[in-house]
């Protein structure tokens, strides 16, 4: 990822900052400027509790080029208690234990390397079951 993505993608991916319609009072992620609602001018800043619950979840075992030393790793599309559903891979918790409905809570960790050894971390949002306390 080049340098200047990173730093405008940085409050999406570190404090589900999206925005909120002025019109209609939708909230909106990934920020996408119109309302896909009423589609009004949705320009208001917003950030999100990074709570939800998993809506959907499934389990990847060919990860796409980036991600391969991840897999296999679970991926849930979590609907945010705001409203918005966005997809994010699960972290802290056994695939066997997941379940529809399961309340969880956004942490920002490492995605992946960007590159060799000079290369840029990337990191980025993920969800696990909410309630759980930092080991470290």
């Amino acid at each position: 990822m080049e340098i200047p993505r990173h730093w405008r993608l940085k409050k999406q991916r570190y404090a589900l900052v999206g925005e909120v319609c002025p019109h209609c009072d939708a909230k909106i992620f990934p920020p996408r400027d119109v309302c896909p609602e009423c589609k009004g001018e949705a320009k208001e800043p917003f950030a999100f509790s990074g709570k939800g619950e998993i809506y959907s979840y499934t389990t990847i075992y060919e990860a796409p080029s980036g991600y391969d030393s991840n897999a296999p790793y679970t991926v849930a599309l979590v609907k945010l208690n705001e409203g918005p559903m966005v997809t994010a891979q699960l972290t802290d918790v056994d695939a066997a234990h997941l379940q529809i409905g399961m309340p969880v809570e956004m942490v920002t960790r490492k995605m992946r390397d960007d590159g060799d050894e000079r290369g840029m971390i990337v990191y980025g949002y993920k969800f696990r079951p909410a309630g759980l306390i930092p080991t470290s």
